[in-house]
């Protein structure tokens, strides 16, 4: 052991005298700021930690009659894994419980029936011939660690011991959720999506953390595809986003509703893999504690589901049409792109957002969907998500959405239906607003996890969704990067956002801008939506009146 005094260098200078001197190890020790300022253990310990190519340990001032803390920072590489916790004796404390939301609990709940609750992203990139797939394997490898939940499962708790929760997989293996495929002949566009289809059509393994990603070789162009697919309960939208930031190469501020980069925070740098699980009595503690509080909460339970029931509005049965048929397994895949500064502009002419505009798109190509088959209905209604969050990180995933249903008109010209429902979403976004930052911005969820739990434990759930007549189809609308984003050193030129048509909403949308472009992709069943192609058509139409 050699000892050596450095005076009045910061972390970073530390750090390459370290390199210097080709240490093993660094141990400091801590200023005894008390919990929150020690925490940092100090600016200059909380730099070198970050600049240092070593393990670094920093010993804190002992608390008094008990033992010293050491809290350890590393790189995330396997070598800072295994070290120092494992040495001198040490041990792990078991992580505090991670239980799933509510709305977590509705993602679960409502996954029945063949086509499951599944979501993802294809990238596009611009890879060229020397795209290194190994370098590539391992980009994904080292930034999943940065993402604590994909090397997480869910696992049920015993009866009593509340919502299940979210513990470290032992057995994780990137091997089980990556995978390299080469693209159909001819490698375009169609090919690439009814890839994707597939591969997120396909049920993920429940006792595995629940996503994959696909590297899709053989794309005409040298173009290389990268697809993602994660189970709902893992993320919803917004949080997709964060999960896809953390794995590309880097991107400057995203904007408001984006993802947002990984952020380095201490309690990722310093958790180990993998923490042992909470024990039983720990978790039904927490369970009962959480009953308690729950009960405190009990006089306000009215208010809270109103304030709930006003997000969904009056229940009332839609128009029947074809529209409503149950789906299958097979699903197809369409999408048109435009610019976004068209629809904003045209949107903001006649006093609307993107998501009017796109609403009232969506309306007319439905609308002449609809007419082709014969059929005409007054209005169509939509089941829009609303985030209680403008933004999240990839250590804050999960599901913070409230569901809001639009009954949006089908009459009119483009212009007048896209000024119609721009009144309408803002009567009904004003009811998210006046909650906004409270328990009760995403009630809807909590409310409709209750209740599809109750219809799923008395085995009618599948059924339910498979007539319900509240809701003709589904538009999920995110907001991503507005700069270029990269992934092993190659552009990613797209981003398509891929949602399932579930239940018996036959066709179901998905809405995302990326770098000044806008992408609508449509998910439809393969066998009840056969003329999906007209509907692509006049979606194409009612898009490019916008220009």
């Amino acid at each position: 052991m050699t000892r050596s005094t450095v005076v009045g260098i910061d972390g970073s200078a530390s750090a390459n005298r370290a390199v210097d001197w080709a240490v093993d190890t660094l141990v400091l020790g801590g200023r005894g700021l008390g919990r929150f300022g020690g925490f940092v253990l100090g600016s200059s310990g909380m730099a070198l930690a970050g600049h240092a190519h070593s393990p670094v340990v920093i010993v804190r001032e002992p608390y008094s009659g008990s033992h010293g803390e050491v809290v350890a920072g590393f790189d995330g590489s396997p070598d800072a894994e295994a070290a120092p916790f494992d040495r001198g004796g040490g041990r792990s404390e078991p992580a505090a419980v991670d239980r799933a939301s509510l709305g977590d609990v509705l993602n679960l709940a409502v996954d029945v029936g063949p086509v499951p609750m599944q979501a993802g992203a294809c990238l596009v990139l611009e890879a060229g011939p020397g795209f290194d797939l190994d370098r590539a394997r391992h980009l994904v490898s080292e930034r999943v660690r940065a993402v604590p939940r994909l090397r997480q499962r869910l696992v049920p708790v015993p009866l009593g011991c509340g919502r299940p929760v979210w513990v470290d997989d032992p057995a994780f293996d990137l091997g089980h959720h990556l995978h390299v495929r080469t693209c159909p002949s001819p490698g375009d566009e169609r090919a690439l999506l009814d890839l994707a289809a597939e591969i997120i059509s396909r049920r993920l393994a429940p006792a595995r953390p629940l996503w994959s990603i696909t590297i899709v070789t053989g794309l005409a162009g040298d173009r290389v595809g990268l697809i993602a697919c994660f189970h709902h309960v893992l993320a919803d939208g917004i949080g997709g986003l964060a999960v896809l930031g953390a794995l590309v190469d880097g991107t400057s501020e995203p904007a408001e509703g984006g993802a947002q980069p990984a952020t380095g925070q201490p309690e990722t740098l310093l958790r180990r893999f993998p923490c042992p699980a909470p024990p039983l009595r720990r978790i039904a503690a927490e369970a009962w504690v959480s009953r308690l509080r729950a009960l405190a909460r009990l006089p306000h339970a009215g208010a809270v589901i109103r304030r709930a029931a006003a997000e969904l509005g009056a229940p009332s049965r839609v128009a029947r049409c074809s529209l409503n048929q149950p789906t299958g397994p097979h699903q197809s895949l369409a999408t048109v792109t435009v610019r976004l500064d068209d629809v904003l502009g045209f949107a903001h002419a006649h006093g609307g957002t993107v998501n009017d505009a796109v609403l009232a798109a969506i309306t007319g190509a439905l609308r002449a969907l609809l007419a082709g088959r014969g059929e005409s209905v007054p209005e169509l209604v939509a089941s829009v998500p609303v985030s209680a969050r403008t933004s999240a990180t990839s250590d804050w995933l999960g599901n913070q959405v409230g569901v809001m249903p639009v009954r949006l008109p089908t009459a009119g010209t483009l212009s007048e239906r896209l000024e119609r429902t721009a009144a309408i979403t803002r009567a009904r976004k004003s009811t998210f607003r006046k909650r906004q930052g409270s328990a009760a911005s995403w009630g809807s969820a909590e409310l409709l996890a209750g209740m599809n739990r109750v219809l799923a434990r008395v085995g009618a759930l599948g059924w339910f969704m498979d007539h319900q007549r509240l809701i003709h189809t589904a538009v999920t609308n995110l907001r991503g990067p507005e700069q270029p984003l990269a992934f092993n050193g190659a552009t990613v030129a797209a981003v398509i956002p891929i949602s399932l048509a579930r239940g018996n909403v036959s066709v179901a949308f998905s809405v995302l801008s990326y770098a000044g472009a806008l992408t609508i992709s449509v998910a439809a069943d393969t066998d009840r939506t056969p003329d999906l192609p007209l509907l692509i058509t006049a979606l194409r139409g009612e898009l490019a009146a916008m220009r």
